[in-house]
């Protein structure tokens, strides 16, 4: 009887973890299933440059696990129960129920509308690829002198921002952030990222909280107007409810509350990675949605369930979250190093050198996704005992 794994998701946390069970783990006594609800592989990290109309490598997961031993199922998921360990699903092939003896929770995140009038309605996103490739078409529409408004003075705004107004010059591009730009950077790397701004021609309008988004402008607290034939949300990221409705014991954020170990605190049974993880980094805070913590986090997990199937001792991985690497167009960028309390350090890598690094950041996660069975070891490891179903009821 072989030890049913099944990963919700496939994105940069899912196909890495689905990738490194399947290296580690021997398939003689492990069956492992990835739920994704697109075909593709995502480079999030790289979708706002889809949007404005480059073109990315398309990486088929059928191509990704060929040769793994690794199931993919193409559907969408509408539900969990982990008390009879099984997964709903719904997708062409109609709807189902996956059972599992251990569950990989990796959905991610999506963009979060906060409530504002208007954003669901008129504003476009780049935290999907259905999502960037209709604002590509939006933009592909838009003539010389068409405005552009980018919500959100985080990363992905900024990198949308930045990536928009070198791409298209032939745009007025502006950006409202609800404080001060960049002033989680160092005082250093604030006046490079104001300099790229004046360089790309971005309009900021600092301390500036959008509350309604209509199709040809944006409405500020203070009644302010601002003209926007397109609005960009980014500003900021929200997790699907279906963990907390499974009755995981998940935070405020909707994130599933996990030990050290990414193992969910209400259902051993539950691993979490990615976005969807409320996991406390080795500073002793929330570790923030992003791709380095999915990095870290994964890699946590797949270790930790490695470890519990084959009766060793569970490893810790690193939890420590290093710094903001910001792509400010094609050939500039910024580096900028935190502390253990997650304050910038004065000294930061800015320019070219920074922008080469990111983009070798971005090669190597795509290379990673694309190779799963790179270092494949000759024997993997086996399980030390049967899954227990005792009391758990099979799936339909």
């Amino acid at each position: 009887m072989k030890h049913r794994i099944v990963v919700l998701g496939a994105g940069y946390a899912g196909a890495f973890a689905a990738g490194n069970l399947a290296r580690r783990l021997s398939p003689a006594d492990v069956e492992i299933t990835v739920v994704n609800a697109v075909p593709d592989f995502v480079e999030r990290m790289r979708l706002h440059q889809l949007a404005i109309g480059q073109d990315l490598a398309v990486r088929k997961l059928a191509d990704v696990f060929a040769g793994t031993g690794v199931r993919l199922r193409l559907a969408r998921v509408t539900g969990v129960d982990p008390e009879h360990r099984t997964v709903a699903v719904t997708g062409e092939d109609g709807d189902g129920e996956l059972a599992y003896d251990t569950l990989l929770y990796t959905l991610g995140s999506s963009v979060a509308h906060h409530g504002i009038p208007g954003v669901a309605e008129y504003a476009f996103d780049v935290t999907g690829r259905s999502s960037a490739l209709r604002l590509r078409e939006r933009l592909a529409g838009l003539g010389e002198g068409g405005t552009v408004l980018v919500v959100g003075e985080g990363l992905t705004g900024i990198e949308t921002a930045t990536e928009f107004a070198e791409s298209r010059s032939d745009l007025s591009v502006a950006l409202a952030a609800r404080g001060e730009l960049g002033a989680w950077l160092s005082p250093r790397a604030r006046r490079h990222l104001r300099r790229a701004f004046d360089r790309l021609g971005i309009t900021v309008h600092e301390h500036t909280s959008i509350e309604a988004v209509e199709p040809a402008r944006a409405i500020a607290a203070d009644d302010m107007s601002v003209p926007a034939d397109v609005t960009v949300w980014a500003a900021g990221f929200a997790v699907h409810p279906i963990a907390a409705a499974a009755g995981l014991e998940v935070a405020e954020t909707g994130q599933i509350v996990v030990d050290r170990t990414m193992r969910s605190v209400s259902h051993p049974d539950v691993y979490a990675a990615g976005d969807c993880a409320y996991a406390i980094g080795d500073n002793g805070r929330p570790l923030p949605m992003s791709c380095g913590s999915a990095g870290y986090t994964n890699m946590q997990a797949t270790a930790a369930i490695i470890a519990r199937l084959t009766g060793s001792e569970v490893p810790t991985t690193g939890l420590k979250y290093y710094g903001n690497h910001i792509s400010l167009g094609k050939r500039d960028a910024i580096f900028q190093m935190v502390d253990g309390e997650v304050r910038s350090k004065s000294w930061y890598l800015g320019g070219r050198m920074a922008a080469r690094l990111k983009s070798g950041v971005l090669r190597g996660a795509g290379w990673s996704i694309a190779h799963p069975t790179f270092g494949m070891p000759k024997r993997r490891r086996r399980l030390v005992t049967a899954p227990d179903r005792s009391g758990v009821r099979a799936a339909a």
